[in-house]
Formats: C-alpha cells, sequence, structure tokens
C-alpha cells in the first residue's frame, strides 16, 4: 500500500497538491493548527478544487499536529515564516525514514527546517504552478506550471515520483536544486517588490524598465559570486519574459500585502541582502529596494519580517 501523503499547511498549494493526489486515490491526510480548524474543515467537508470552472471537493481526512499516528511523508507547504516551528511542532510524530517535501518560497527556510529535523531526508522543491483561494479550504488553479525537486545532499530520486506521476503534478527531479532556488529567488526580487510598491499587476513593471534591468544586473552579481553563474544566465530576459506571460496576474507579494497579510520578504529580499552582506558585496538598488519595502509595509501596519 502506499505510504500516507502528510499534507501541513491548507495554503493554495497544500490545497493544490492535495486534491490532486486525493483524486489519484492515493492516501492524503491534512494537517491543520488546531482543533478549531478541525472543526471548520470537517463543516466544509474536504478541500474543493476548481478546475476550468469545475469545482470538485475530495473528502481528504483531517487532523491536529497532536494526532499520534507517524508521519513517513510530509509535504510542508506553509508559508517560509512558519516552517520551521509547525515542523518542529511534528518532529516528535516523523519516522525514522521520513522524508520532507519543502514547498516554501525563496531561501533560507529549509535550512532552518533540516537543522530541526536531523534525522529526515528534506527534499526543497521549486514550483511555477498558479492557484489562489477563493474560500477556506478551497483552491482555483489558476495556471498550469512545473514543479522541480531535488536534494543537494542525496542527488538520488525517490520512488515517491511515480505519485506525483499518478497525481498529473508536472515534475522533474533537478540535481542542481539550488540553482533554480536561486534563480526563483531573483525572479521573485526583480518582481514581487515593485509591484507592491507600483501597485501594479506583473504587466505594470513594463512601464518600470529601466529600475527592473538595474535589479537584474545586481542579483546578477549576486548569484555570480554566490556560485551560482546558471542561475545568472540571461536573468534580465527571464525575468521580462515572466513579466509578459504573467502580465495580467498580480504577484503572490502583492495579494500578500492587499490582504493585509504578513509577507515572505525575510525569505526573498531580505535573504538577497544579508548574502550580499556575509559576501561584502555592494548592492545600492537591492539594499534600497528594501528599505523602501519595509517602509511600505510599516506604513501599512504589516510586519517586515
Amino acid at each position: 500500500m502506499s505510504t500516507t501523503w502528510h499534507v501541513l499547511g491548507a495554503g493554495s498549494l497544500g490545497t493544490l497538491w492535495a486534491t490532486r493526489l486525493a483524486r489519484a486515490g492515493l492516501p492524503v491526510r491534512l494537517i491543520v493548527r488546531d482543533t478549531m480548524r478541525l472543526h471548520s474543515y470537517k463543516a466544509a467537508g474536504g478541500l474543493t478544487l476548481v478546475e476550468n470552472g469545475q469545482a470538485n471537493t475530495y473528502a481528504v481526512p483531517g487532523e491536529t499536529p497532536d494526532s499520534p499516528e507517524p508521519i513517513r511523508r510530509l509535504l510542508v507547504a506553509c508559508k517560509a515564516y512558519d516552517a520551521e516551528n509547525a515542523v518542529a511542532r511534528l518532529a516528535s510524530r516523523l519516522a525514522a525514514d521520513a522524508e520532507l517535501i519543502l514547498l516554501q518560497n525563496g531561501l533560507g527556510s529549509q535550512d532552518a527546517v533540516a537543522m530541526q529535523v536531523p534525522q529526515a531526508r528534506c527534499i526543497s522543491a521549486s514550483s511555477t504552478e498558479g492557484a489562489f483561494r477563493d474560500g477556506d479550504w478551497r483552491v482555483v488553479f489558476a495556471g498550469h506550471g512545473y514543479t522541480w525537486l531535488g536534494d543537494a545532499g542525496h542527488p538520488v530520486a525517490p520512488i515517491w515520483l511515480d505519485d506525483l506521476e499518478a497525481a498529473k503534478i508536472p515534475h522533474e527531479w533537478s540535481t542542481d536544486i539550488l540553482t533554480r532556488l536561486w534563480r526563483k529567488l531573483a525572479l521573485n526580487c526583480a518582481i514581487n517588490p515593485l509591484t507592491v510598491l507600483h501597485h501594479c499587476r506583473n504587466g505594470g513593471l513594463q512601464d518600470h524598465h529601466c529600475e527592473v534591468a538595474t535589479l537584474c544586473a545586481e542579483l546578477a552579481e549576486l548569484l555570480e559570486r554566490c556560485g551560482q553563474p546558471a542561475a545568472a544566465d540571461n536573468l534580465q530576459q527571464e525575468v521580462e519574459r515572466v513579466i509578459q506571460a504573467t502580465a495580467a496576474n498580480y504577484s503572490s507579494m502583492y495579494q500578500d500585502v492587499a490582504n493585509q497579510r504578513r509577507t515572505e520578504i525575510s525569505y526573498l529580499l531580505g535573504h538577497a541582502c544579508k548574502v550580499a552582506a556575509r559576501h561584502q558585496l555592494n548592492l545600492p538598488h537591492l539594499n534600497q529596494l528594501q528599505q523602501r519595502l519595509i517602509a511600505h509595509l510599516g506604513s501599512l501596519g504589516l510586519p517586515s519580517d
């Protein structure tokens, strides 16, 4: 029998994965924050996936972190700033051969999680799939994309990739996952903060070409210094392509700010600026962007960590 997929985090990507795995007949369990959330979840009757205008609900069993069942496979789909503490609450439930799949944005949280659970194998994921919640326990599949998975310390692919095949989750095992993560971080740093500060959809950044180009040059310099030349290659062209391809979309950071939610600034722009400082690399526009964003979040009463 297939190993149960425990899904931690009922945000857009967690729900998107859980519903597709359940649809394929694979065993899935959703871990929610506490008893109150569990009652809310049970009242909803499961997780709902809206795809091509069609809504289907899947009765994925729910549980709280203190449920006694051991966990062998854990999809960590909560926000980067919640991941470390959320996994720490589950550490005692992890089996000796447990595997964690980390779906967090940016960099920094993956290492923090791995330190909490040294006995487990931690696999990083980088996804370009688009989804958003239009209600509690509901997700709209907004854009088909791809998920790259990899383990920098152990490049052999796990056998459960067959489950992703069965669930029709487009994926690829990557032997250079760090390059993927750095590339995505650079794309996010060049796009997301500017959409917040200019209050625009991604396509609105076409009116700020010089600002985007300057940021790309500094980010490419940072990637080179970090030993990630492949991630730096043609970065500006890729950023411009993404801006054009997702012109009608609002970035995830824009959506967080619009909904008065905490952003993942510390794991995106904050991480980039911290690593630049560690390398004694002077990137004035990137640092200025961080300060502008912190000031803007402060003016809205939102945290900047």
